[in-house]
């Protein structure tokens, strides 16, 4: 059997559903652990009495390290395979936060953050990989970013906890949690966690391919002998992203997730500041803030549901248009809370909603055989983004700018966006064969 037509003519079963789960409990302790440090900041900052710039080599070397681990992990798990690349990454992160719970100095501090940054990286572009393998083709879309949408959910979670444990049992706490949580699900992991079939063939091994299908199905024929209508690579992954014609698609997709991530961090990390200098006292800054969070999960659901009936380019093309119209408009709302909530919740479905979907586009741009390279190159080029957002809106609130100038600019780089969704979809045609010659 022709193991992608085989998928695709399933209902999805037990096998996936599990797959699903773990692959959705991965990614919520990868949000809530990447935003444990933005959590535990004030704490820290009272408990060792140091000033908030001190902070800022933290927050990179975490930042730094998500890039790294993403570039890293996406190229080793298309040579060794998602599974014990996911099982390896859940421990070294695990470990880095709990370790993080000891830290006593800020070079310690700063040290962890990069380990654990690395074991973090490693989990996204994996965890989509896997479940895009075992999804069939009409609704890989909304599985993949069903699966994204527990990043966001996380962080959400993970400000929740924050909030109780803090108080009561001080910052520490928070990392505890953080690294006790992975250790607990990676036992489930070890027994369930299937590897990838696709890849399995493709490395040539269909005794081990057929073991996984056969915990699927286990109605297999015994003489069953499943193939894959894909051809493996011949290089170094990360060489094989600009070979056969994947040059243009690859850097589209680089520009495209850091024009992204530039807006979203920015909006993540300077909001709530920039409603404070507005005259919102801090409790509705902060609710507003969350507006952001609550529209990308509300963006995530809606756009995997939409892109599985209409595609990724109309999808990606409205959002980003509607992104830019909304953040242009944002710069002009003074004081106007109930107008304010609904266009921070807008921007948050559109920047935070649809980035799980241009994670989503690289996963279906590739072949299996590339398919966690590309993704975790998006991702970590992306991160380049993610740092200089934060960045970008410090130096530009120094120099002054106003918030109709902060907010127009975004809004130009959501229009840049969408020219980089249009060009990409503008790239010819070409057949399987052209593909793979």
């Amino acid at each position: 059997m022709e193991l992608g037509k085989w998928l695709d003519e399933r209902p999805l079963g037990a096998f996936q559903y599990r797959l699903l789960i773990l692959c959705g409990l991965c990614m919520i302790l990868d949000g809530f652990d990447v935003q444990a440090m933005g959590y535990v900041a004030p704490a820290l900052l009272e408990d060792w009495g140091i000033a908030k710039a001190a902070l800022g080599p933290v927050f990179g070397s975490g930042l730094l390290g998500l890039m790294l681990g993403a570039l890293l992990f996406g190229a080793v798990a298309d040579r060794i395979g998602r599974r014990p690349v996911l099982l390896l990454c859940t421990l070294l992160f695990s470990a880095g936060m709990l370790a993080t719970s000891l830290a006593a100095s800020l070079p310690q501090l700063i040290a962890l953050r990069l380990i654990t940054g690395i074991g973090l990286g490693g989990i996204m572009p994996n965890a989509m990989a896997l479940a895009g393998e075992y999804s069939p083709a009409r609704r890989r879309a909304s599985l993949m970013m069903i699966i994204s949408c527990g990043f966001t959910a996380g962080a959400l979670l993970g400000g929740l906890l924050a909030a109780w444990l803090i108080p009561a049992h001080g910052w520490r706490a928070v990392f505890i949690v953080g690294g006790a949580a992975p250790l607990l699900l990676w036992l489930p992991m070890l027994r369930g966690l299937p590897e990838s079939a696709k890849f399995l063939l493709l490395r040539g091994r269909p005794a081990q391919a057929l073991f996984w299908l056969r915990r699927m199905d286990p109605a297999l024929p015994a003489d069953c002998q499943p193939w894959l209508a894909e051809q493996p690579a011949s290089r170094n992954p990360v060489i094989e992203l600009f070979r056969h014609g994947l040059a243009r698609r690859t850097l589209l997709l680089w520009l495209l997730s850091f024009l992204n991530l530039i807006v979203l961090y920015f909006l993540s990390n300077w909001m709530p500041s920039l409603l404070r200098a507005q005259g919102l006292d801090m409790r509705h800054a902060l609710l507003a803030g969350s507006m952001l969070q609550l529209g990308g999960v509300v963006g995530t659901l809606a756009f995997g549901h939409w892109i599985d009936r209409l595609g990724f380019r109309k999808v990606l093309l409205a959002s980003f248009l509607l992104a830019a119209l909304g953040l242009w408009t944002l710069g002009g709302i003074e004081g106007e809370a109930l107008w304010l909530y609904g266009l921070l919740f807008c921007a948050g479905f559109c920047v935070i909603g649809v980035q799980p979907a241009v994670n989503a586009l690289a996963a279906s741009a590739y072949p299996t055989c590339l398919r966690a390279t590309g993704v975790g190159w998006s991702l970590g080029i992306g991160r380049i983004g993610s740092v200089l957002g934060p960045w970008l809106g410090g130096v530009l609130i120094g120099l002054s700018w106003s918030q109709p100038a902060l907010f127009a600019l975004l809004a130009l780089l959501a229009l840049a966006a969408a020219g980089v969704v249009w060009a990409y979809h503008r790239e010819p045609a070409r057949t399987r064969a052209e593909e793979a010659a």
